[in-house]
């Protein structure tokens, strides 16, 4: 019989709370820092410029989340996002259908994701190689374009998605938490979820009960690739211009937030709404320090040392009998 809460000593009791709620907990001290650190923390325009700060590597992050639970990692992610932004740039001063455009764009970052899922599966080269070098090629590809000069000039119509719905509410926050909605559905109800799982915590496993590893690894690269190009999407339209220097150092937000919000980098653990918390955690602790005006140098730093401290709490806390 599956251990209960109220059947333990309160010693133990609390430590199951702890495992249980330990992300919650340290989202709740975050907030509570930050009210604490300035009076204006807590008003709706700040609240709503973390929403939309975060959004961007919050849509990153739901694919990164899709890779890590199959023991992948994806580091092209935000080379991918430039190069997104840079392709619908184009292809909007060029007088296309924004529509058009915007799936055209999708696609060609699905099937550059899937390229790297195709490195790594069928070549056998390291997830890690393999993005590392589609990275590069994709940044490389993204200042090719337009010679590394920004893509200005875009259709009125849409810029619209870079606004706000009720002029407050940020489309692509919106954006972010249906993506993250529909990413639950997929990894808690659906069979393709519970396949993600299974190939995640054994790979072998997995492949002895059928399930076809490759093919499920490479379908993750794929989600990677086109949540990547959605935040490029959203960030040129929020930018109003398409600039090949964007998302520069996104993929390690990325993983950084995965895996605060729970996610093993072994694989077979985690989920989108863990990191959900994570990205709000990370853009709540460098909104703070702007709040304080500290130095981004520092912030750095800081950030850096909290995210270490607060992986080791969470693992502790996790591990702990």
């Amino acid at each position: 019989m599956s251990e209960t809460i109220s059947a333990v000593s309160p010693k133990k009791s609390l430590g199951l709370y702890m495992r249980k709620y330990n992300l919650l907990l340290l989202f709740l001290v975050f907030f509570l820092l930050g009210a604490l650190s300035s009076p204006k923390f807590m008003t709706m325009q700040n609240l709503l410029n973390i929403l939309q700060q975060s959004s961007f590597v919050g849509i990153v992050s739901i694919g990164m989340t899709f890779v890590i639970i199959v023991a992948g990692i994806d580091l092209s992610v935000g080379s991918v996002l430039a190069l997104s932004g840079m392709v619908v740039s184009l292809l909007l001063v060029s007088g296309m259908n924004p529509i058009l455009a915007i799936m055209l764009t999708l696609i060609i970052g699905g099937l550059i994701g899937m390229m790297s899922g195709f490195f790594a599966t069928k070549l056998r080269v390291p997830a890690f190689i393999a993005t590392l070098a589609v990275m590069v090629s994709a940044r490389g590809l993204a200042l090719l374009l337009t010679d590394g000069k920004p893509v200005y000039h875009l259709p009125d119509s849409f810029q619209v998605l870079g606004g706000t719905l009720f002029n407050k509410i940020p489309i692509v926050g919106v954006l972010w938490v249906l993506l993250t909605i529909l990413a639950m559905v997929i990894l808690n109800y659906t069979t393709f979820g519970r396949k993600l799982y299974a190939i995640g915590g054994n790979a072998e496993s997995a492949k002895l009960s059928g399930i076809q590893v490759n093919k499920y690894t490479l379908l993750t690269f794929g989600i990677s690739g086109i949540t990547a190009s959605i935040a490029g999407i959203m960030m040129v339209a929020w930018l109003t211009v398409g600039q090949p220097t964007a998302g520069q150092g996104m993929e390690l937000d990325a993983i950084a937030a995965v895996v605060l919000g729970g996610a093993s980098l072994f694989g077979g653990k985690g989920g989108v709404g863990g990191t959900f918390v994570g990205v709000l955690i990370m853009s709540m602790i460098t909104n703070i320090f702007n709040l304080l005006g500290l130095s981004s140098y520092y912030q750095s730093i800081f950030m850096g040392g909290i995210i270490v401290g607060a992986l080791v709490l969470n693992q502790f806390v996790f591990n702990k009998k």
